[in-house]
């Protein structure tokens, strides 16, 4: 099976920051990139992941279930990269 990545790191940051603008400064992107990301994933999995106004962003109920669960991806991502770190640091 293959996974498609695109507008994970978007999303979560959006999700974390409450606010596309924030999270496009911490990722060092524009925030139009940021939500073209967001909007494109969202039409990928047919499914509305934050209930956006002019002043805040709110995770839908849909999209807090995502979150949590790409949360946890990522995070295991970063934990295998830093276990493959430690192991070239022994080895040499």
């Amino acid at each position: 099976m293959e996974h498609n990545w695109e507008g994970i790191n978007e999303f979560v940051a959006v999700a974390e920051a409450k606010s596309f603008t924030t999270a496009a400064k911490i990722l060092g992107i524009s925030t139009a990139q940021v939500s073209r990301q967001v909007s494109r994933l969202e039409a990928r999995i047919s499914t509305k992941l934050f209930i956006r106004t002019t002043r805040k962003v709110v995770l839908t109920e849909l999209g807090t279930t995502f979150y949590h669960h790409c949360r946890r991806v990522l995070d295991g991502l970063t934990e295998a990269e830093n276990a493959i770190t430690d192991l070239q640091n022994v080895i040499t």
